[in-house]
C-alpha cells in the first residue's frame, strides 16, 4: 500500500495525528475542532506560558471555551507542548502562525519560515502538511516547498501539501470553525484528495480549488473585498460631515435597497489581523509583477486616516465648551478592534489613544475584555465605568461598542460623546452632547437638535 493510500485509511478511521503548529486566534480553534472530532492532536507553540495555561485545562482564548479546552485536555485528545521534535510523530501538520506586517508595511513571513524549518527537520515520509497562515499568493509553492524538500523528500509523492486559509472571526456567535465553509488547494492531486479528506472529517463543508495559489488569492480577496468596502464607507462618512448629513441615515435608507447594495459600516479606523493587513500581502505581491494595486492603496490610505479624523472631532466637541485637547481629562470606551473580544491587535482605539496622548490630553479607558494594554512603553490599565469616572471626563470617545456597556447610562452621565461606532443611535435625550462620526452633534437636552 502507498503512503498516500495508508495515510488516507488513517484519516478516515480518525487515528491520524494531527499537529497544530500556534495555537492562538487561529490554531487553538482548529486543534479543539479536531480534538473533539476524536482525532489525537499534539499542538505546538513556542510560549510555555500558552502551552502551560492549555496543559491545565485553561483557555486564553476568549472565543474557545474553558470547557471544552478542559474536556480535550483531560481526556488526553488534546495535548500541547513546547517540544517541537514531535511534530515527527504527526501524520498531518497544520500551520497557524502569525502573518504581521513589518514595520517598513512589507509582509514578514518569518513565521511561517520559521516553523517550516521547523517540519523540516523532523518531517518524513508520508506526512501531510497544511498551511492555514494569511499569506501572498505563491508562497506554499515558493517558500514552503522548497524549504521542506531540502529534507530530500518530495512533495507530492513522498510527503503532501496544501494550503487551506483560516476564516476565524473571532467574536462571532454564529460562525466558527467547524461550520464555516473550508477552502482547500492542494500541490498536487495527491496532496489535494488528502487535504480535502482531513477536513472533510471535521467540517461540515470542504470548498475545493484548483491549487494553492488559488486558496492563498481567495483568502486575500475575502478581506481586500471588506477593506475596500470600508475604505468607501469611510470615505462616504467624511463627504457625509462636510454636507452636513447624518450618514448613518444614508446608510439606513440605501440598504432598503433589496439588490445591488451590501451594507458596510464607517468607523474609528479597522483592526484585527486580517483586513487592515493582508490586502498588504498582496500589493507587495503585485509590485513583484510590476503592477500597482491602486483600489487597494486608497482604501489603506482612507482607513489609515480615520484615527486621525476621531481627533479632529474630539477637538471640535471641546472647542464649542471653549476647552483645548491638553490637560483634557478624555475617556476612552472600548481597546479591543471589536466589541466582544479581548483582541487588540491593529486596534484603531491603540492609534486614537497615542494621538490623544501626543497632544496633551489626560486619557483613560475603560474595557471589559481589556485589563491592561502597553504602550510606548507606557502600562496602562482599565478603569471602572463608574457614574463618577463618566462625569469627571471632559469627553468620551465610544471607540469600540461593546454589548457589556450601558451606553445609556454612558449619554445620562457624561458632557460631551464622540460616537464613531454609532453605539448611541436611537438614544435620545440625557446630558450629553453626541457628536457621530459624520454629520451635527445631537443635544442630549433636546434630541436630535444641533448643539452650539
Amino acid at each position: 500500500m502507498s503512503v498516500r493510500s495508508e495515510l488516507l485509511e488513517r484519516i478516515r478511521r480518525h487515528e491520524a495525528p494531527v499537529g497544530v503548529v500556534g495555537l492562538g486566534y487561529v490554531g487553538l480553534p482548529v486543534a479543539v475542532a479536531f480534538a473533539e472530532a476524536d482525532f489525537p492532536v499534539i499542538g505546538f507553540d513556542i510560549s510555555r506560558r500558552v502551552v502551560d495555561m492549555l496543559g491545565s485545562g485553561r483557555s486564553h482564548i476568549l472565543d474557545i471555551d474553558q470547557d471544552r479546552v478542559r474536556r480535550v485536555v483531560e481526556s488526553g485528545t488534546l495535548e500541547p507542548t513546547t517540544e517541537f521534535e514531535r511534530m515527527a510523530e504527526a501524520d498531518a501538520l497544520i500551520i497557524c502562525v502569525p502573518t504581521p506586517l513589518s514595520k517598513t508595511g512589507d509582509p514578514d513571513v518569518s513565521f511561517i519560515v520559521d516553523s517550516t524549518r521547523s517540519v523540516r527537520e523532523h518531517l518524513r515520509a508520508g506526512q501531510l502538511v497544511i498551511l492555514e497562515s494569511t499569506t501572498y499568493p505563491g508562497t506554499t509553492r515558493e517558500l514552503v516547498q522548497p524549504t521542506l524538500e531540502e529534507s530530500g523528500l518530495r512533495a507530492g509523492e513522498d510527503f503532501f501539501l496544501a494550503f487551506s486559509p483560516e476564516r476565524v472571526d473571532p467574536g462571532n456567535p454564529r460562525w466558527h470553525v467547524e461550520n464555516t465553509p473550508k477552502i482547500v488547494g492542494g500541490l498536487t492531486g495527491a496532496c489535494h484528495e488528502l487535504a480535502v479528506a482531513l477536513y472533510g472529517e471535521v467540517l461540515d463543508e470542504v470548498v475545493e480549488v484548483s491549487s494553492p495559489e488559488s486558496a492563498e488569492l481567495a483568502k486575500i480577496l475575502e478581506n481586500t473585498f471588506r477593506a475596500v468596502n470600508i475604505g468607501l464607507a469611510n470615505e462616504m462618512a467624511i463627504i457625509a460631515d462636510r454636507l452636513g448629513i447624518d450618514i448613518w441615515e444614508v446608510i439606513d435608507a440605501a440598504a432598503t435597497k433589496p439588490y445591488g447594495f451590501m451594507r458596510f459600516h464607517p468607523g474609528p479606523g479597522l483592526g484585527g489581523h486580517c483586513i487592515p493587513i493582508d490586502p498588504h500581502y498582496l500589493a507587495w505581491k503585485m509590485k513583484t509583477l510590476q503592477y500597482r494595486t491602486r483600489f487597494i492603496e486608497l482604501a489603506a490610505e482612507v482607513n489609515a486616516e480615520m484615527p486621525r479624523y476621531v481627533v479632529a472631532r474630539v477637538t471640535e466637541a471641546l472647542n464649542e465648551v471653549e476647552k483645548s485637547v491638553r490637560g483634557s481629562r478624555v475617556l476612552l470606551l472600548g481597546m479591543a478592534y471589536k466589541p466582544n473580544v479581548d483582541d487588540t491587535r491593529e486596534s484603531p482605539a491603540l492609534d486614537i489613544l497615542q494621538l490623544l496622548l501626543q497632544k496633551g490630553a489626560d486619557v483613560a479607558y475603560h474595557d471589559p475584555f481589556v485589563d491592561e494594554i502597553t504602550l510606548n512603553g507606557g502600562r496602562f490599565e482599565s478603569v471602572a465605568l463608574t457614574e463618577a469616572e463618566l462625569e469627571e471626563a471632559d469627553l468620551v470617545v465610544i471607540t469600540t461598542d461593546h454589548e457589556a456597556v450601558d451606553y445609556r447610562r454612558v449619554v445620562d452621565r457624561a458632557a460631551i460623546v464622540v460616537d464613531p461606532r454609532h453605539a448611541t443611535g436611537g438614544l435620545e435625550g440625557g446630558k450629553a452632547t453626541i457628536y457621530p462620526l459624520a454629520g451635527p452633534p445631537r443635544s442630549g437636552r433636546g434630541a436630535g437638535m444641533a448643539a452650539g
